[in-house]
């Protein structure tokens, strides 16, 4: 998370401290003892946040020659080193410095037994405050009204207008049928299907890869995005799933050197957030109660 200041860290462990009743996830850890048949279970402690707010000593000369890779090298050693499961299984590392789109940033490690992507960010925003009334949530924007065609629900044509009325019954056959396809793509790809090995293919943990996996970030113009959505009459999702596919084509054959008329299939299983909510503003107990049952 980039800021736009650097972090009050006394403001910041009193506002953790006094969050931290509410959500007993966060302090609580996984112990396998045998008393719930064999599987782990959720056991509250005690929460030391010197062990939880991480400030780490980098070397100044590169945070300041180059401090946006910097953040990238940071966050990808993280993603290298096994939490401590003996404390609750979530850290906040401050990197006080600039980058070319922050003051500074925050790094928030955590497990995903915690809670998921959606839930983990409306609860950061659920527990923040607005700036002009301390006593009020932030303001959020309301949500779009989407009014392109393909938002538009296709109603029934007239049983007079033969020809239209056949096509409108053959779409829901069509989707119907590429529904069944896609269940059976996936369960065979669960039970036997294997991609070919490419260099973006996970390498098992018995071999030992001289190739380490990086995380890195690209910030885009929202307003191009939204350009692009209008123009192609699609969605911010379809746009961005686009961009990042021909990224990732144009990244395999300039690495690999096969010839851009060579056929692979790279299958992913992209899950979409379905709750019902009409708005990330919501009141706190919604998340209070979403993070200590969801689990």
């Amino acid at each position: 998370m980039g800021l736009g200041t650097p972090v009050n860290l006394p403001v910041f462990r009193a506002g953790i401290q006094t969050e931290l009743p509410r959500f007993p996830r966060f302090r609580s850890i996984q112990v396998l003892d045998g008393s719930n048949n064999g599987k782990p279970h959720w056991v509250q402690t005690t929460v030391n946040l010197d062990d939880h707010i991480i400030l780490p000593r980098l070397d100044p000369a590169v945070s300041a020659s180059d401090p946006d890779k910097a953040v990238e090298d940071y966050v990808s050693s993280l993603s290298t080193l096994p939490m401590d499961r003996s404390r609750p299984l979530w850290e906040f590392h401050f990197l006080d410095f600039a980058t070319s789109e922050a003051t500074s940033t925050t790094v928030l490690r955590l497990h995903h037994s915690i809670g998921d992507g959606m839930s983990i960010m409306t609860l950061l925003m659920a527990s923040s405050r607005s700036t002009a009334d301390r006593a009020r949530l932030p303001a959020m924007p309301p949500l779009p009204r989407r009014t392109g065609a393909i938002y538009q629900q296709r109603t029934r044509p007239p049983l007079s207008s033969i020809g239209d009325y056949l096509a409108w019954i053959w779409s829901y056959f069509v989707l119907v049928w590429h529904t069944l396809v896609d269940i059976a793509l996936l369960n065979a790809t669960l039970l036997f299907l294997r991609d070919p090995r490419t260099m973006f293919t996970r390498v098992p943990d018995k071999v030992k890869s001289p190739r380490r996996k990086r995380l890195v970030h690209r910030s885009l113009n929202l307003d191009d995005v939204k350009l692009m959505k209008t123009a192609m009459n699609c969605t911010i999702n379809d746009v961005l799933v686009g961009v990042t596919s021909a990224a990732l084509s144009k990244y395999y054959f300039r690495k690999s050197g096969d010839a851009k008329t060579k056929r692979i299939h790279l299958r992913s299983i992209l899950p979409v957030n379905i709750r019902p909510l009409s708005s990330r503003q919501v009141r706190n107990s919604f998340f209070s109660e979403q993070i200590c049952e969801k689990y």
